[in-house]
């Protein structure tokens, strides 16, 4: 590509003499990137750090500009920042960190196993966790929850289910343990200016070392016991080595099979690469949007009562049948407060790129070599494309809205060749899920505080999102 000479440069968001823009960014980096928005425009530039120490980065907040950057220019926007080389180093290179022809073929190989068909084959088994976490709530202390732990750990569990089969309870246990700390550890070590190797024996590498080393265990165990022989996907209703007592076969089967005559098949390094982004990404989303669809519509009856009366025509109510994939088509207000709820707190605020070559985003030059983000954050508040963009309003996902907004003003599982693989399987169980935990119980607001927020790899509510939950009449029956 050309070098650019006639592009605007973009401005650069004022800070302190000293550290520029350092501060703001690691104490509040969303409200950051909303006031560089409204103050600067749609492509800025931060500079943060002291004299020596100092590094610029490029914001890009328009949804033309999201688009070239992952999807019309993609190839020019890499995934070489620092937060994806930490990730690397923690969890292994698969689909979401992996690039160029490692991420094609792993993409080959994987892409089957996530066709619609089979995706919605893990209908039931949605179902099936919904409706014991469903249960498990009647023992909630005065009722009231903590949506983003109670989230977490659902998703979890339906992760670790359709990866591991029967296997995922034992596994439950070492994946909600150890997953969360590496992954506080690697932003950590992303965030910082000066970074030990680790290999240097300090309390926090140590520490990090044995969890990375009980989970990738975890996962060989479990990869190994398919490769042997057990859990070959036979049909003949057994549960032996991870396969459902239904015949549906779990993805750690599926990843071990899967091959082709181009690109061969998948080694146990690469499988449990592929387990572990499987786990880090595959639950993030869908716990984010569970918990804050919940404590939206907890704190506005009005949308409360129109997804609970059309759950009921499709389910019967209390105590009515299990969803199923071909319900979802049923439920588009349901799937509306979804959509809402990820443009309001999409699990991923901010994603990162580095450009290979000069390029012109939005009119705006980037350098070679820059770091570049695009804010779902910001982009899904934007006023140009979201009228009162604060307010919870479902209706912004009817057909006629979303066909007239540019393609990417709302992008919570990315864009582009790198598009999330998961997307499906991500709406089906919080589509599904949700449908279960609305028939059994109705919510409202614990309290009126509103919920502190942060950013690393993913949306972090930085205090309690508490509700409170009452049985709905019958009493429901898991």
């Amino acid at each position: 590509m050309a070098t650019l000479t006639a592009s605007a440069q973009a401005p650069i968001v004022a800070g302190t003499p000293l550290f520029g823009s350092m501060s703001e960014l690691l104490n509040d980096p969303l409200a950051a990137y909303l006031r560089a928005r409204s103050e600067y425009g749609d492509v800025v530039r931060f500079r943060a750090g002291p004299p020596g120490l100092r590094v610029e980065t490029y914001s890009v907040f328009s949804a033309e500009g999201a688009q070239q950057i992952l999807a019309t220019q993609a190839a020019n926007f890499r995934k070489d920042t620092v937060f994806y080389e930490e990730l690397r180093e923690s969890v292994g290179n698969g689909l979401l960190t992996s690039q160029d022809d490692v991420y094609l073929r792993q993409r080959r190989l994987i892409q089957p196993l996530f066709t619609r068909r089979r995706v919605d084959g893990y209908a039931h088994q949605v179902a099936d966790e919904a409706a014991a976490l469903a249960e498990a709530w009647r023992q909630a202390p005065g009722g009231e929850l903590e949506l983003v732990g109670e989230m977490r750990r659902f998703a979890l569990r339906m992760v670790g289910r359709i990866l591991f089969g029967t296997d995922g309870e034992k596994a439950f246990e070492v994946i909600e343990r150890t997953m969360p700390l590496l992954q506080e550890y690697s932003v950590k070590r992303a965030l910082s200016p000066v970074k030990l190797p680790r290999t240097w024996p300090t309390p926090a590498n140590r520490r990090a070392g044995r969890h990375q080393a009980e989970l990738f265990a975890l996962c060989d165990t479990i990869i190994e016991s398919r490769r042997g022989g057990r859990g070959n996907g036979s049909r003949d209703g057994t549960e032996d080595g991870g396969t459902e007592s239904d015949g549906t076969e779990d993805l750690v089967t599926l990843l071990v099979r899967a091959e082709n005559a181009e690109d061969g098949s998948l080694d146990a390094a690469e499988l449990r690469e592929q387990v572990l982004i499987f786990l880090l990404a595959g639950h993030e989303t869908t716990a984010t949007a569970l918990a804050f669809a919940l404590h939206l519509l907890a704190r506005h009856p009005e949308h409360h009562k129109r997804v609970r009366d059309e759950v009921d025509r499709v389910l019967g109510g209390p105590g009515g049948r299990a969803p199923t994939a071909a319900d979802m088509a049923e439920l588009p207000y349901l799937t509306m407060v979804l959509k809402e709820a990820m443009r309001l707190y999409p699990s991923a605020p901010v994603v990162g790129r580095r450009a290979v070559a000069d390029a012109e985003i939005d009119g705006v030059r980037i350098p070679a070599g820059a770091d570049v983000f695009v804010s779902p954050w910001v982009t899904q508040r934007h006023p140009d494309y979201w009228p009162d963009p604060e307010r919870f309003d479902p209706e912004r996902f009817t057909p006629e809205a979303e066909a007239g907004r540019p393609r990417y003003a709302w992008f919570p599982f990315g864009g582009g060749p790198r598009a999330c693989i998961g997307q499906h399987l991500s709406m089906l169980e919080s589509v599904l899920g949700l449908a279960v935990l609305l028939q059994a119980y109705e919510f409202k607001p614990a309290d009126d505080q509103e919920v502190p927020l942060g950013a690393g790899i993913t949306l972090m509510a930085k205090g309690p999102v508490r509700c409170r939950i009452t049985p709905r009449s019958p009493a429901y029956s898991a």
